[in-house]
């Protein structure tokens, strides 16, 4: 008997010295050998059970604990405790339906990776926390913390979705992404605050153009003119091309989107707009010679034939009046050329896509994270200003007063992106800029909106006050060509500075 006790004390401190490793799966323990390979070994009687120390030690290193417990969410991730009392992630294959498991038992290594199973035997990995995308509780419900963890990475929000670029990874190749709604805590009493903030920037700088153009010098209005109207110009282009088409491709590029089957859908939804900008001018330029048509003759024919004129001769043959959008809207004023690029319809294809995209900059602003919330606040304050000089530029120019549709236009302009940031606080918690549905819905209007500004922005606003006959540049002294270029390029380059952020 005692020599049958001594040996299996020396084959169980072999098999303590040789395998490492262990864990059980179901009713059979498992242990690494010296090969690498698991090797199953019968689980052996209460009374005969000896766990050798050095391989109890082996399994204590490599998975920290046999057992994590105290499971629980934050947002749709799992989170539970290890036997160190650090809040480790657990990587699920599939959401979980119904109750979570409060705890996962039969941890082990797999090389370098830690796994335990769960209640029906299945393995899954436990991410340590230095190695998790979210972090511990405390850095779910602030993203600062996760955002400067990431040493040479450049990290910005567009309409609640995170972006990071460096480090070696592309925008779409973090592996563990999460696409759910991500957890945070957000300080409303500022956002309120601000809203009226951007409320105000956009008021000033639609109607500071309106009112410059009242200044009773000939020659200052002129040159102002010309300055706003170009660095406007500049802006528009600059949004269009840097903003939105960049947006949209970054909404339709997402990884949690998918991979879409037509790799050109940002451009044709683009090309989509910038056509149905074209038809929405062509089909008004239309209506309104139609009417001038109508309205050509100043007398019924009958009239004009039976009154000779005084003189004995016949009386001139009326000039047809040019057809203006000024009688159309009901406006009274000088008549406007329908081809000029500061008719009311070419200015309000403008605003339309002006205010599709503020919309979306008002949302994406709200729900950004607060590590990034002051930071792009500044820049949309800029981005509101900017464009709001370049939209006041061209309504200033339009017939009426002020305080009639002129008046309307602006105010719209200046409501909608807090409008925007009203529509981000009430969705506050619940907005997912990751989902499928808001991914495809936010990135058409950004694609269409930058196909209007394409539109508006290279012909009713660049080709003809460039090189279209009758453009205001084309027969400018050098002088003025060279302020309105100048102009020009300070809107480009100053919009396009501001995409880094926004």
């Amino acid at each position: 008997m005692a020599k049958a006790l001594l040996l299996l004390s020396l084959l169980g401190l072999v098999h303590a010295q040789t395998y490492t490793g262990c864990h059980t799966h179901g009713s059979t323990e498992y242990c690494f050998g010296p090969d690498g390979k698991e090797t199953p070994f019968p689980t052996p009687t209460p009374t005969s059970k000896t766990v050798p120390a050095t391989t109890a030690a082996s399994t204590t290193t490599s998975a920290h604990a046999s057992a994590v417990t105290g499971c629980h969410s934050h947002g749709s991730e799992l989170f539970c405790i290890d036997g160190d009392g650090h809040e480790v992630q657990v990587v699920l294959a599939s959401t979980p339906t119904g109750e979570l498991p409060a705890q996962y038992t039969g941890c082990h290594s797999h090389g370098g990776e830690t796994f335990c199973m769960d209640l029906e035997g299945n393995d899954v990995q436990i991410v340590e926390d230095g190695d998790s995308t979210e972090g511990s509780s405390s850095s779910s419900s602030s993203e600062g913390s996760h955002s400067g963890s990431k040493e040479g990475m450049n990290c910005h929000f567009h309409a609640g979705v995170e972006h990071c670029v460096g480090a070696g990874e592309s925008e779409s190749g973090s592996s563990h992404k999460s696409c759910g709604v991500r957890s945070r805590d957000y300080d409303v009493p500022l956002r309120i605050g601000t809203l009226f903030v951007v409320l105000v920037t956009s008021s000033i700088g639609v109607l500071l153009p309106m009112l410059l153009v009242k200044l009773p010098s000939a020659k200052v209005n002129g040159v102002v003119s010309t300055v706003i109207k170009q660095f406007g110009t500049g802006v528009i282009l600059s949004t269009a091309f840097v903003h939105l088409y960049t947006h949209a491709n970054l909404m339709f590029t997402n990884e949690c989107l998918g991979e879409l089957e037509y790799e050109a859908t940002t451009s044709a939804v683009v090309m989509a707009g910038i056509f149905l900008s074209f038809l929405f001018e062509y089909i008004g330029h239309r209506i309104i010679l139609a009417r001038g048509k109508r309205s050509a003759s100043p007398c019924p024919e009958q009239t004009c034939e039976s009154s000779p004129s005084p003189t004995g001769k016949e009386p001139p043959s009326p000039q047809p009046q040019q057809p203006t959008l000024a009688a159309l809207g009901h406006h009274h004023g000088p008549p406007l050329d329908p081809t000029n690029p500061n008719t009311q319809l070419s200015v309000l294809v403008m605003e339309a896509g002006v205010i599709f995209h503020s919309v979306l900059i008002g949302l994406t602003l709200v729900v950004a994270g607060d590590s990034f919330y002051k930071t792009l606040l500044v820049v949309i304050v800029f981005h509101q200003f900017f464009e709001g000089l370049a939209l006041g530029a061209r309504i200033a120019l339009l017939p009426g007063r002020l305080m009639g549709a002129k008046g309307v236009m602006a105010a719209a302009f200046a409501v909608i992106t807090p409008v925007g940031m009203a529509i981000g606080l009430g969705v506050l918690h619940s907005f997912n800029g990751n989902d499928k549905s808001t991914l495809v819905a936010l990135g058409t209007l950004d694609a269409l909106s930058a196909g209007v500004l394409v539109w508006v922005g290279l012909v009713d606003m660049w080709a003809r006050d460039w090189v279209m006959e009758g453009g205001e540049m084309m027969n400018a002294r050098m002088s003025s060509v060279a302020v309105g270029g100048i102009s020009l390029i300070a809107g480009m380059v100053l919009m396009g500075v501001l995409g880094k952020w926004a």
